[in-house]
């Protein structure tokens, strides 16, 4: 890590003039990235949290690391509290013109400012600046406020040719050499993110079904630890259960009626697989109340999350005119659960992956599931994202994943997706030693939060897809 340990120069980065000479590319570049979180509000300016040169600017190739905030007007929902706007992880190569392989990453061009005349551009899509992370976590380098950390159990060799992932993620990916993944945090909040604290405590549990972090990232700032990034080991050759669960539904597109299976066989080979995926499941929630504490969810606790789920039906609906009619129905799930509750009724909670779907789980070419994302929710507050919960909200989310891949093929097949959430119940309870549908109540109002999520959020990014938890919302608001 000579190279950029030996450049650790804040002075640049910290004048002024290089935020404010930034400021006007970066206002029209943020908003345009699918990672960042404040779209449909304009950015009104941004301010340096933290910044340090990987490599010197000034050389042919400079590469800067900022966290910067950016600051847009509130909105509803955040009310008139003053709100000091959410924090990114850039990463900008600076060089006197791009090459045409680089043409996606451009940011733009400077005209004024330290690095007036030269060119600042996405740095992750060049091999020479992502060489540079790997190369500081390989030697555990501190630069700056920025500290690389690693498990010197697993070998990071130095000649790995790094590739940017460039399908749409909520952060950003490199591929090194097919041996390692490093996901970069873009949305970058101070305290232990799960995405790296849960994958550790499985790791030291010993749970294969989540791969063990190599290296990862944080700054050191204001007496506040933020994490970066992780390395984890690549699943070569693997293919993540959405695609998986479409590829084989694609296998009976000749079937006949809606709802008639014949033409998959064996729920076209995934029942078999659902199955496997909730013993996985099972095996990393077991591993998960051995290692952290649980807790106990009486009157007073699920009121309490009764009520969240009620207030955001009632957003939901007022947002999205279409789920009106079915929220009374809909509020029958969460008033059982509370009377259930009432009634001296009480549940465990634990730490749970927290965003669990289909397209979190890996299947490796050997047969064996793996999950990964334990970041959560990343639009939710840290400290909430690491509170325990039921394993239910997690088995509801895997619940409604298989139902989005159903209605995803023309015409959709409910019987598929009704078969596979039962084999991937049986398969979780095989392992727990608890079915999920013994809890009827806790996992319909599970799958009723889950499902009204679904409805705002497709409302406003894709309609197109809004019939898809519509249709879960009619089965719910009608279920006994």
């Amino acid at each position: 890590m000579s190279e950029a340990a030996t450049h650790s120069s804040t002075v640049a980065v910290a004048r002024p003039e290089l935020l404010a000479s930034l400021d006007p590319l970066l206002r029209e570049w943020l908003p345009r990235q699918r990672w960042f979180a404040g779209k449909g509000r304009p950015v009104t300016g941004f301010s340096l949290v933290g910044g340090v040169e990987l490599l010197p600017p000034t050389a042919k190739l400079g590469l800067l690391h900022l966290l910067v905030r950016a600051h847009q007007p509130l909105t509803p929902a955040q009310g008139a509290a003053p709100h000091p706007g959410d924090c990114y992880q850039l990463l900008i190569g600076v060089r006197e013109a791009l090459p045409p392989r680089l043409a996606p990453a451009l940011i733009g061009h400077l005209e004024e400012g330290p690095l007036a005349g030269r060119t600042v551009y996405e740095a992750l899509y060049d091999a020479r600046p992502a060489g540079v992370l790997l190369e500081a976590l390989r030697t555990q380098a501190r630069i700056g406020e920025l500290r690389f950390e690693r498990d010197r159990r697993q070998e990071i060799r130095d000649d790995l040719v790094p590739r940017l992932v460039t399908s749409e993620q909520s952060n950003s990916s490199i591929v090194y050499g097919d041996t390692f993944i490093l996901k970069v945090l873009r949305r970058i909040l101070p305290g232990n993110n799960p995405d790296l604290e849960l994958p550790l405590m499985l790791s030291r549990e010993g749970c294969a079904r989540v791969p063990a972090p190599a290296a990862w990232m944080m700054a050191d700032l204001d007496e506040e630890t933020y994490v970066l990034g992780v390395l984890q080991p690549f699943v070569r050759g693997a293919t993540d259960g959405w695609e998986l669960a479409l590829r084989e539904l694609a296998k009976g597109e000749d079937f006949g009626a809606v709802g008639d299976l014949s033409g998959f066989g064996d729920l076209g080979g995934f029942g078999s697989e659902a199955r496997a995926l909730g013993r996985a499941t099972a095996e990393v929630h077991t591993a998960l109340a051995r290692a952290l504490p649980t807790v106990t969810l009486g009157h007073v606790q699920m009121g309490l999350l009764v009520d969240g789920m009620t207030e955001r039906l009632e957003a939901a609906a007022q947002a999205v005119p279409a789920l009106r009619p079915y929220a009374p129905g809909l509020r029958t799930a969460f008033e059982a659960l509370a009377d259930l509750a009432a009634e001296g009724h009480t549940w465990t909670a634990q730490r749970i992956h927290g965003d669990l779907h289909l397209g979190q789980c890996l299947r490796s070419p050997s047969g064996e599931w793996s999950l990964i994302d334990f970041e959560g929710e990343p639009s939710k507050p840290l400290a909430e994202r690491r509170m325990p919960q039921p394993p239910a909200r997690d088995i509801a989310g895997m619940l409604r994943s298989f139902d989005y891949a159903a209605h995803s093929h023309r015409p959709s097949v409910a019987g598929w997706a009704d078969a596979c959430r039962a084999a991937y119940c049986t398969g979780y309870a095989e392992v727990s030693g608890a079915d999920p549908r013994a809890d009827p109540l806790l996992l319909r109002a599970y799958e009723t939060d889950k499902a009204v999520y679904e409805v705002l959020y497709e409302a406003r990014h894709r309609p197109d897809w809004l019939p898809v938890p519509m249709a879960a919302i009619r089965r719910l608001a009608a279920s006994p």
